[in-house]
């Protein structure tokens, strides 16, 4: 039997594990995407995704609907990729908002890259970014986020994210022209 997607809320919130088996089971393959881009790695992307959806079982009564419950969830299982590599690291990024300024970002969008660059050439350029120009670029490039969600996630400011957007971009382009280039 199949639930209509408002019922299905409720119940799991009545903790109805049929549900919440049911819920699972339409979203952990998209959020399993979501986290493997951040980790890159299939243990540990999976362990997010179970991680996120206990926690979104436990606090579904503050799940309001203001969202689609797939974009709420998609913010937990992003929140949760980020403490993973934060934790892993065992060090937290410091950003340093004093020294950092506005940067348009409007007139540097040239996305050119050689034809012989790949999809895992581009993967690989992103993964050796140091982290806080990698989240806002997989934030606002792959996850589709604007600045003042970016800033709401990693907890910095639209002016930060703008401009570690900016640098992020940049140093990709570098990275991916020294790749051609040698």
């Amino acid at each position: 039997m199949r639930i209509v997607s408002g019922d299905i809320i409720e119940l799991c919130k009545q903790n109805d594990r049929k549900a919440q088996l049911q819920l699972y089971n339409q979203y952990c393959n998209g959020m399993y995407g979501v986290a493997k881009r951040f980790v890159n790695h299939t243990a540990e992307a999976e362990d997010i995704v179970q991680e996120a959806f206990v926690k979104a079982f436990s606090k579904l009564h503050q799940f309001k609907g203001d969202v689609t419950f797939g974009a709420w969830l998609k913010r937990i299982v992003i929140n949760k990729s980020i403490d993973h590599l934060k934790l892993k690291k065992q060090r937290l990024v410091e950003l340093e908002e004093v020294h950092l300024k506005v940067v348009d970002t409007s007139n540097n969008d040239k996305w050119l890259v050689e034809d012989d660059t790949t999809l895992e050439d581009v993967k690989a350029a992103i993964a050796s970014l140091p982290d806080k120009y990698r989240y806002v670029l997989m934030l606002y490039l792959m996850e589709g986020y604007d600045h003042q969600e970016i800033s709401e996630i990693l907890n910095i400011s639209d002016v930060t994210s703008r401009t570690q957007l900016s640098r992020g971009k940049a140093k990709l382009q570098n990275l991916l022209k020294h790749k051609s280039y040698g």
